[in-house]
């Protein structure tokens, strides 16, 4: 079942970037006492994940803070260590917050999976974003196949 408006974010173990390397986190801990701005992606490198999703977080990341997210964080089906590179790559410093849900445990418990075997890709995440105020969804924000519109950092920004 796809995780609505108004639902907890479920508690499951994923892994953050940092420079130390891998660290694993607890979703529930995460979430909790913060208004969290989180985009999915189906995967780093990717074409449209690189070019558009990313950077306009990146962009846009200080007028998100200023409208009341805490933290910024992109996650997609993809280990830690790629989801460091792939920071590094687009310069993201600290501002996004880069987790790797390398076993899909969170895509999976949210509902929002997607099957990307015929582009080579296995299970990964649908493109979505969403608002999670300590804990609970507030904005859910999934594509349809193929799209880019409703999950993009400046669509976030017109709903705080």
């Amino acid at each position: 079942m796809t995780i609505k408006v108004g639902d907890k974010v479920p508690d499951v173990t994923i892994s953050q970037a940092t420079a130390e390397g891998p660290k694993p986190v607890q979703t529930g801990a995460f979430f909790a006492g913060k208004t969290v701005a989180l985009f999915a992606l189906p995967g780093a490198f990717t074409p449209t994940c690189s070019a558009k999703h990313l950077p306009g977080f990146k962009q846009l990341g200080p007028e998100l803070k200023a409208k009341g997210v805490d933290v910024i964080a992109c996650l997609s089906v993809n280990d830690a260590f790629v989801m460091k590179a792939w920071g590094e790559d687009q310069a993201v410093g600290d501002d996004i917050v880069m987790l790797g849900d390398g076993n899909g445990d969170f895509t999976a418990a949210v509902g929002l999976e997607m099957d990307g075997s015929r582009f080579g890709l296995g299970k990964r995440s649908q493109r979505y974003s969403m608002v999670v105020k300590d804990g609970v969804v507030t904005e859910l924000n999934v594509e349809q196949g193929g799209e880019f519109k409703v999950s993009a950092a400046d669509y976030m920004l017109a709903q705080l």
